[in-house]
């Protein structure tokens, strides 16, 4: 009792989210266009619907075909009556894709906005969907297959961190895969570019399940936290819920609801690995869930880790 006496000093509330039927009086306007298809190269109209692969927050993401090439693409329309908050995480993301490449982060060929105020992006279709769908169809992943998945998700994560972006969502349903097994970091609607050095990452955005101990409960470090680190925590989670078969924080089948997350989180114990794991594999996950996020490694320090030097030799 009196542990919890002494919790209940912390400020661990979320903040009241945005009333979504304030739209603004003007509608929000998009970032200038520099890309090739956004010139003319291409157009709407030369894009053909397949199937819908995805949908909510306002928008649906489909399957479509260049009419002259044959090319597939993936093609994320938001409607431009949604959410105010919504929209501004499009536009954030939209920022972020225009001057990001990488093979190791999801290429934008073009942005279109239609008359309706629609916004479309272009992107690059990965045709075996995401890691969440891959973990719910397949089944787990061995540790050579998640030494390969986590190679390229730390050389996403290094470049990204190189040109001071910060993902803030990682997990498995965020990381997009093609038929030969790459693995693209996607989804930016909740990432931060840090402008300046003294920026501030403090706000609560992202999935709370993948959230790191620091931005569940800032105050108990110093009411800020380093979201490149918090990153490396969200990804060795995904690591071991790709190993285990659900998140790892809590028992199989459990449904988590925000208090329990922050008390699995914040104040529970590190996840235990099954046996038979190896010992690089282990002490990999270790170097990611660190409770002190001063301790993770880097996205770079990880890069050398012998367990994926180890499975890129084999």
């Amino acid at each position: 009792m009196a542990v919890v006496r002494d919790r209940r000093q912390l400020n661990l509330r979320l903040p009241l989210p945005e009333i979504s039927e304030r739209r603004p009086r003007f509608p929000l306007p998009l970032p200038p266009t520099n890309l090739p298809f956004s010139s003319g190269a291409t157009t709407a109209a030369d894009l053909e619907k397949i199937e819908v692969i995805g949908h909510g927050n306002g928008g649906t993401v489909y399957k479509v075909q260049h009419k002259r090439t044959a090319a597939n693409y993936a093609l994320k329309v938001v409607h431009g009556d949604c959410d105010p908050t919504v929209r501004r995480q499009v536009l954030r993301e939209m920022e972020i894709l225009r001057f990001t490449d990488s093979p190791f982060v999801v290429q934008c060929h073009g942005i279109f906005q239609k008359p309706s105020g629609d916004i479309a992006i272009l992107m690059e279709y990965m045709d075996a969907g995401t890691l969440k769908t891959l973990l719910e169809t397949k089944g787990t992943f061995s540790e050579v297959d998640l030494a390969g998945v986590a190679g390229q998700v730390l050389n996403g994560l290094s470049y990204l961190h190189s040109h001071k972006i910060i993902h803030r969502d990682i997990k498995p349903a965020n990381l997009l895969v093609n038929g030969n097994m790459e693995v693209k970091i996607a989804d930016f609607g909740v990432s931060k570019i840090m402008r300046r050095m003294l920026d501030s990452c403090n706000s609560y955005v992202g999935t709370c399940a993948y959230m790191s101990p620091e931005r569940f409960d800032p105050d108990s470090h110093g009411s800020n936290y380093d979201g490149y680190s918090g990153d490396i925590w969200s990804l060795g989670l995904t690591l071991l819920e790709l190993y285990v078969g659900h998140f790892p924080l809590l028992p199989a089948g459990q449904k988590p609801d925000w208090a329990t997350l922050m008390c699995a989180i914040c104040f529970g114990e590190e996840p235990a690995l099954p046996e038979g794991v190896s010992e690089e594999f282990r002490n990999f996950i270790e170097c990611c869930l660190q409770k002190d996020s001063t301790k993770r490694w880097t996205a770079a320090q990880l890069l050398s880790h012998p367990f994926i030097c180890k499975q890129s030799v084999i």
